[in-house]
């Protein structure tokens, strides 16, 4: 059991033992919560469940509290003091945070982890970028943000599936092969143009070089429906392997992809069915509407057209609808902040198939910013288009480009300092981190050569000389990891692991320059390797879930 559970049981059990021995009275109390004083001459713990119980117990705040700290018992408590109105503050047994601290060693890369709950599933979608160029910065705040969020699920023990919706089908795609025809019929010195709505990229002159080096001009004198369907194909799978490609270099990796080709048409006309069913749709000038309204919408929608096609929309209902069937208890879709009045629309046809719309989750991006030299960066010098995913991290690397992503909350909109992001100083926070972690095998160099082995889980260590102030704060910092691992998972907010693993860098390097590890009093000297041991693992751990390696040199 974590040191925080131990200390919330001992106070649950004191309660009822002074309900039993009729000290209190009984009756519906409140869930005992902890926090961590402001300063450490208030103790380990504080909690005010004194106060919060007096409505219950008909008794002052301070005369609840004297009984509670007269009742408290447990292996963990060092002592117990009343403060203010009824404030109970706790002090620790050192001997709780060694045992915490031999825990870490031997939980090793699992520290922090919860056991899979198999019936905990949970699917998450995104980036989800349209088939048509490469990911640009916007789309890998996305990237960092989703598969750092999957990894955290899965720590805290939620069996997760991350999943790619593929929009292949539509307007875009066609616009697609109209574009890739143009630069085509252009580098064969033929006229051509390029659609309003087609793309204007480096990539798209790229594919069209690479049909005219393998085929030719065989396509000139094709019909030019065959020839856009056979250019659609060539650039879909071209773009579609370079978005795998570029996801899996940036540490970014799903489960399935899920292509909307496929709802086409028998998934769209069966959700439809199902509407026409229970009533939700009406027909109107030809075409087929949502009575989304009647769901908190803003008006209703078109799901089929007076033509007959399909909304991009009612394949977003047929989609919705096919991963509602997959049974998943929590389905969150990561949609960029452009997004944000599609999300009525769609949480209002998942009510009208009649599904629970609180197991439906969109998270919205902000936006984000690029700054060099203090100045804003919009553009690339290399191609003139939107700087793309790639172009940062050949700039800045993908630990980087991820920790920054990712060290903001996603509701907030995020100023990248390329500037700061490529500096190898303490300001840097990745590098800050990353540097803790590098330092420590350093540390092990130098005890090898003093001839002193690394201790490992098990050994015989004498725990007790670790008495100074530094080292146990970073004990304490430690032992909450597993505890913050569940906060994030259950709040989505993986930017907490971020602030975390900085500050428990910022507590080691504090402990490095504070207290000498290579010495001649060599129990302290293999307690204290034990300690930056776990803090080696705990930072390992804390950057493999945002998906950031963590070096052993520097």
């Amino acid at each position: 059991m974590e040191i925080k559970e131990q200390v919330i049981q001992g106070i649950r059990d004191a309660l009822q033992t002074a309900i039993d021995t009729g000290k209190l009275p009984e009756g519906s109390y409140p869930e005992v919560a902890l926090e961590v004083p402001p300063q450490k001459e208030f103790g380990d713990f504080a909690t005010n469940i004194a106060m919060q119980s007096a409505r219950v117990a008909h008794r002052s705040p301070r005369d609840i509290a004297t009984i509670l700290v007269e009742t408290l018992q447990g292996s963990w408590l060092e002592k117990a003091e009343i403060a203010g109105a009824g404030f109970i503050n706790l002090f620790l047994r050192k001997q709780v945070l060694f045992t915490s601290l031999a825990d870490i060693l031997a939980a090793g890369e699992t520290y922090g982890t919860a056991p899979l709950r198999p019936e905990d599933t949970v699917q998450v979608e995104f980036v989800s970028a349209n088939p048509t160029g490469p990911l640009h910065v916007g789309h890998g705040r996305g990237a960092a943000y989703g598969s750092s969020l999957v990894n955290l699920l899965r720590a805290a023990g939620y069996q997760v599936e991350a999943e790619y919706y593929i929009n292949d089908a539509g307007n875009q795609m066609d616009n697609l092969a109209a574009s890739v025809n143009a630069r085509y019929f252009e580098l064969l010195g033929l006229p051509a143009e390029i659609p309003e709505n087609g793309y204007h990229g480096q990539d798209i002159v790229e594919t069209a070089k690479a049909i005219l080096e393998q085929d030719g001009d065989r396509y000139v004198h094709m019909p030019e429906a065959e020839r856009l369907a056979a250019f659609k194909e060539r650039a879909y799978e071209e773009k579609l392997k370079a978005l795998k490609r570029d996801l899996e270099a940036f540490h970014v990796y799903y489960d399935r992809w899920f292509s909307e080709r496929t709802l086409h048409p028998q998934a769209i006309q069966a959700a439809c069915d199902v509407l026409r069913k229970r009533g939700t749709v009406y027909d109107k000038d030809g075409a087929v509407w949502l009575r989304s309204t009647e769901y908190g919408d803003d008006k209703d929608r078109v799901v089929i057209r007076e033509n007959g096609v399909p909304t991009y929309f009612a394949a977003d209902i047929a989609y919705h609808k096919d991963k509602y069937e997959r049974g998943f208890k929590a389905l969150i879709n990561i949609w960029g902040a452009d997004h944000h009045g599609y999300v009525a629309r769609v949480k209002a046809a998942m009510s009208a198939l009649g599904y629970d719309t609180k197991r439906l989750e969109v998270l919205l991006l902000q936006m984000v910013s690029l700054f060099r030299d203090g100045k804003p960066v919009k553009m690339s010098k290399r191609t003139g288009q939107a700087i793309t995913l790639n172009e940062l991290i050949e700039e800045v690397g993908v630990d980087a480009a991820r920790y920054f992503f990712i060290m903001r909350s996603l509701d907030t909109q995020l100023d990248f300092d390329l500037d700061l992001a490529t500096s190898h100083s303490n300001e840097n926070p990745v590098y800050y981190i990353q540097y803790a972690h590098a330092r420590i095998f350093s540390i092990y160099r130098q005890a090898q050569e003093a001839g002193i082995e690394i201790p490992q889980a098990g050994d015989d260590i004498t725990w007790d000389t670790l008495q100074q102030d530094i080292e146990l704060e970073l004990i304490k910092k430690m032992s909450v990891f597993p505890e913050e691992v569940q906060r994030a998972a259950i709040a989505r907010e993986p930017h907490r692991i971020a602030h975390y693993a900085y500050e428990l860098a910022g507590l080691f390097h504090a402990f490095y320059n504070h207290c000498r590890i290579i010495q001649e009093d060599r129990a302290l000297a293999v307690a204290r390797l034990a300690l930056v041991t776990a803090v080696r693992i705990t930072i390992a751990n804390s950057l493999a879930m945002l998906g950031i390696s963590a070096p052993r040199k520097m």
